[in-house]
């Protein structure tokens, strides 16, 4: 379950999904387990949830920085700060 919480806070940042899918695994091992022994199922369902959640956030991510990078890789060398922001803009607006 701590490892499904923890990837789904760090998900933004792409660490999320690798700790997300150690979290899946154990928490589907524990879900197992609790059917086994009928008890821990609730913590072994948000485990699963959470795990789950934070895969799907990470994806999320990784999708949209690669299109954002595809859209401004013109930008990439710019000179300074404003400059690089003003390329940006300029690739980004619809007009």
């Amino acid at each position: 379950m701590a490892l499904g919480i923890v990837g789904l806070l760090t998900s933004v940042v792409l660490i999320g999904g690798p700790l997300a899918v150690f979290g899946l695994i154990l928490g589907i091992a524990a879900l197992m387990t609790a059917r086994r022994t009928g008890t821990g199922r609730g913590k072994a369902v948000t485990a699963v949830v959470t795990s789950a959640l934070a895969i799907a956030v990470s994806g999320l991510v990784a999708v949209l920085l690669a299109w954002y990078a595809n859209h401004t890789q013109a930008c990439y060398q710019p000179d300074g700060l404003r400059q690089y922001a003003q390329c940006v803009r300029e690739h980004l607006d619809p007009n």
